[in-house]
């Protein structure tokens, strides 16, 4: 399975193509719509999210309510666009509205708006703020509730929270909680985190920054249950499925770090203190005693959970803007204020979430025939049989 997304921030409409998907797969709208919702959440967000409802719109792909095994088209339709059509234009404008189209040529710290023009020799900086807004990862959430409805039909849950927000850290050890109270517990959150008693702190740490003009960033967490074993590879640096989750996750915006299980910790323990031992029984197979690793060994799954946190940096456009320079006069001046938020990292544990579930289904399908839906869970299935069972991969000598 590949994607691309499309649209800017204040464009008429975000699209998504997503080419490889099995045919006959039940296809959830609803289901898209509601992570979709579930984005747009989160004490700490700014206006831009009272404006948009995000519905999704698919055009291509699907039919009476299953995949088609064609490209399937997604797009959701900026609402604000109808405040900047002449900004946003893609026609020619006449010149006094070019003089009104709201020209950024005072970059912020911490965001691509000056790289960006000097890379693709921009001089209007708001040709790269646009794209490089998080209002893309509008369609990447799209995606990943495609993807997380393909691997709950085929036994798999994904579910992701916020374990710290603004340096201060849920204290509840959800090891040994159930996935359903997990997702239960961030649902109802309005942070997204799992332990309610930290949640007032929260918002008050929240209530404080805004009204200082600041940010504030924190880390997510992202749990994934029921997986195959093998998935990823050994082979190749690029086929390993550790690899690959740590790209998903950094390609979030803002994202500035990555960890698998217990993260940098084990540079700080003894090998036999972050080695997960393994034992074996018929009805479930090879299993781990521990999960120190976090679900993955040798660049593969090994059948435990995937446990992956990405760390979010506070966001960089600030209502008490920090110096910058004028990419015309080269003055000194404080930088540009774009309509922003205060936090986003709860929308950030959703937008994980669906990023790591789009990187699994990737793998699965690397993995198995996927032709037809049924193909694909009839393989998956018989393959789990086949990794419980040594006798049908071990033979006597």
């Amino acid at each position: 399975m590949r994607f691309i997304t499309a649209g800017e921030s204040h464009g008429p409409v975000l699209t998504t193509i997503i080419e490889g998907l099995p045919a006959g797969m039940p296809f959830d709208i609803e289901a898209i719509n509601q992570a979709l919702a579930k984005r747009q959440e989160g004490y700490g967000r700014g206006n831009r999210m009272k404006i948009e409802t995000d519905k999704i719109q698919v055009t291509a792909g699907v039919r009476h309510g299953k995949t088609l095994g064609s490209p399937v088209t997604l797009s959701v339709v900026n609402k604000d666009y109808k405040n900047w059509q002449s900004v946003m234009s893609a026609e020619v404008v006449e010149e006094e509205k070019e003089k009104k189209s709201r020209v950024v040529h005072r970059p912020r710290p911490g965001h691509a708006d000056l790289v960006g023009g000097i890379k693709y020799h921009h001089k209007d900086l708001r040709n790269v703020l646009e794209r490089s807004s998080a209002r893309e990862t509008t369609m990447r959430v799209a995606i990943g509730a495609v993807a997380t409805q393909l691997l709950e039909q085929l036994g798999v849950e994904v579910v992701a929270y916020v374990c710290e927000l603004g340096g201060i850290k849920g204290q509840v050890d959800v090891s040994q909680m159930p996935l359903a109270e997990i997702r239960d517990r961030a649902n109802q959150s309005p942070v997204k985190m799992v332990d309610a008693d930290k949640e007032q702190q929260v918002k008050d740490k929240i209530d404080e920054t805004k009204r200082a003009g600041n940010t504030l960033g924190g880390v997510v967490e992202v749990i994934a249950e029921g997986l195959p074993v093998g998935l990823g590879s050994y082979t190749q640096w690029d086929k390993k499925i550790d690899a690959r989750l740590a790209q998903a996750m950094v390609s979030i915006n803002a994202f500035k770090g990555v960890e698998f299980g217990d993260g940098f910790e084990v540079g700080r323990r003894y090998g036999s203190e972050v080695m997960d031992e393994i034992a074996y029984t018929p009805e479930q197979g090879f299993y781990r005693l521990s999960n120190h690793l976090g679900g993955i060994e040798g660049g593969m799954t090994n059948g435990m959970p995937i446990i992956v946190r990405g760390v979010k940096k506070p966001i960089p456009t600030l209502y008490r803007p920090l110096q910058s320079v004028d990419i015309y006069s080269k003055e000194e001046y404080q930088a540009s204020i774009e309509r922003s938020d205060t936090t986003a990292v709860p929308a950030a544990s959703i937008i994980a979430q669906a990023v790591v579930a789009t990187e699994l289904v990737q793998a699965v399908l690397e993995k198995f025939p996927n032709d037809s839906f049924d193909e694909l869970k009839k393989a998956v299935n018989d393959y789990r049989e086949y990794s419980k069972n040594p006798d049908m991969w071990i033979e006597e000598e």
